[in-house]
């Protein structure tokens, strides 16, 4: 009974329609957020060994949620996150601006060094998907820096939407379960189709370029960036149909 009293102040938005609103259209933009982290780590884990990948995917998405679920506790903590440090350039730069900036240079590195070894097989050495294997600990380690960079930036994405702490959390904790139901799948996607690896390292590219873009202060609007990789998936699609396509083809003629 008292639990129940306790929690009632958090949950008084059960009975307001325009708070489930909010929730659902929270839940869906999480959702979509977490594409990129979960790009990158599907990729990430095909490198480890195949005993482990499953479990570096489920350690790595749970970093993420116990991630977003600290920094809601320290919410006050993440908004001051936004105030400007320094200026430079005419822009001013907060900790929020840095941090992206950061996570931005480190997926265009990885993305650009991955994409250099996908097309020069001769130079494959410390590929995130060629044959050399990365520790746990590594994949884990690389992880948990995306996982602070895509985590600050949902949180923020959250306080701008609600303030209600409770939608936070339980948008947070769909989103991240949507995530650690997809991961195996897309990444055995992307394992069974080589011409994805190359297209998913050009997602991380471009997201790369978007968060340095975001953290310098200009604004790139989510939408165009989802609509792009909408559209390069259905074009990659077309063409694994019409490749599966002409494969039967070709094995009926004999």
């Amino acid at each position: 009974m008292q639990l129940v009293e306790f929690l009632a102040p958090h949950f008084h938005f059960v009975s307001d329609p325009t708070a489930w609103v909010a929730l659902l259209t929270l839940i869906l933009l999480e959702v979509v957020l977490g594409i990129d982290n979960l790009i990158f780590i599907s990729i990430l884990t095909n490198k480890l060994p195949e005993a482990q990948r499953v479990r570096a995917r489920r350690l790595g998405i749970s970093a993420a949620l116990v991630m977003r679920l600290i920094l809601l506790a320290t919410i006050s903590v993440i908004v001051q996150l936004t105030a400007p440090v320094f200026t430079a350039f005419g822009h001013g730069f907060s900790w929020r601006d840095l941090i992206l900036i950061a996570g931005g240079l480190f997926l265009v590195w990885k993305a650009t060094k991955e994409i250099h070894h996908t097309v020069d097989p001769q130079d494959h050495q410390d590929t995130m998907v060629g044959t050399l294997q990365m520790s746990l600990a590594g994949a884990i380690f690389q992880i948990l820096l995306l996982d602070l960079v895509f985590s600050i930036d949902s949180i923020i994405t959250a306080v701008g939407m609600t303030d209600e702490i409770a939608i936070m959390y339980i948008a947070v904790i769909v989103a991240v379960s949507v995530m650690m139901l997809a991961a195996t799948p897309l990444a055995n996607f992307i394992a069974r189709n080589p011409s994805i690896v190359m297209l998913a390292l050009g997602f991380l590219l471009m997201i790369g370029m978007t968060l340095i873009a975001d953290g310098m202060g200009y604004h790139v609007p989510k939408g165009y960036i989802y609509a792009a990789m909408g559209f390069s998936a259905l074009v990659e699609g077309l063409n694994m149909l019409a490749r599966n396509r002409k494969k039967q083809g070709s094995g009926g003629g004999h």
